[in-house]
């Protein structure tokens, strides 16, 4: 498999063009059979932008070790990742190609087996999110999940300096433009949020935040209801983007194996950056 190294931006048909010693017609064959893989995923879209740093692979199919996983557990049931930010959970109409299930997904080729999403986790969110191998299983946690998921722990940067502790309470609902807003009515989900400051500074704020129900948004849009919205959540008020990505991590989720009752405790370290930025 032929794989190249981006130097500067570019959309990934012009880099091809202007790097391989093929035809136009050949390049969007390539491109069409799934033959082209950014970053060990494959990408279809002519317009798809690269980056300083992607690897670009050429070739009928990707090897199993080149899927770029981060495993925090595996066994014949589940396995749990730990996801980087910037990654889809799984596709949506503007992206088909980078997500975290089609990673998923190539890996458990090896063993024959199949993905099946049981939570996600927004695109800039990192951290804990565990994914099923079978239907069976993956219906056994989606229909018990708020029950099953004891713990769900999340650390943030937040703007200003919060109280010291904080509980939030409010009735979610979707406005036209999938904006999650608390409603003044009690005609929404219920929802509940509660924060402990780790550490803070005269800008930001470093919570550890634990959700008792796992609405969409719930977090983003509860800190932004506080006055204290997520670093670069421009969508619930941030002003700022100091590191270019939503600072919301999933570190812990301790969930009850519905097969045996057993209790999992599934753990990612907070990012370094998170920490650096609120000294």
């Amino acid at each position: 498999m032929d794989k190249f190294i981006v130097k500067e931006k570019d959309e990934l048909y012009n880099y091809l063009r202007n790097n391989l010693n093929k035809s136009k017609n050949n390049i969007k064959s390539l491109l069409k059979n799934e033959c082209i893989y950014v970053n060990n995923i494959i990408i279809t879209k002519y317009n798809y932008v690269v980056n300083s740093g992607d690897i670009i692979s050429i070739g009928k199919a990707i090897t199993y070790k080149d899927v770029n996983l981060k495993i925090i557990y595996e066994d014949s049931d589940i396995i749990v990742i730990d996801k980087p930010t910037k990654i889809l959970t799984i596709s949506n109409s503007k992206e088909k190609n980078k997500t975290l299930y089609r990673e998923v997904s190539n890996y458990l080729k090896k063993e024959n087996k199949k993905v099946f999403v049981i939570h996600r986790l927004d695109y800039d969110t990192s951290g804990v999110i565990m994914f099923a191998k079978n239907q069976k299983v993956q219906k056994l946690y989606q229909d018990n999940w708020n029950n099953l998921a004891k713990t769900r722990e999340y650390i943030a940067v937040v703007e200003g300096r919060t109280n010291s502790k904080g509980h939030i309470e409010s009735y979610l609902k979707m406005s036209k433009s999938l904006q999650v807003y608390s409603s003044k009515n009690k005609d929404g989900l219920f929802s509940i949020t509660d924060y402990e400051r780790i550490t803070y500074n005269d800008k930001y704020s470093l919570l550890r935040i634990l959700i008792s129900t796992g609405r969409r948004n719930q977090i983003r849009c509860h800190m932004s209801d506080i006055g204290h919205p997520i670093l670069g959540d421009t969508r619930y008020k941030s002003k700022t983007t100091p590191l270019n990505r939503l600072t919301l991590h999933a570190s812990l989720l301790e969930i009850t194996n519905p097969l045996n009752n057993k209790v999992m405790t599934f753990k990612s370290n907070i990012p370094k950056e998170f920490y650096e930025i609120t000294k």
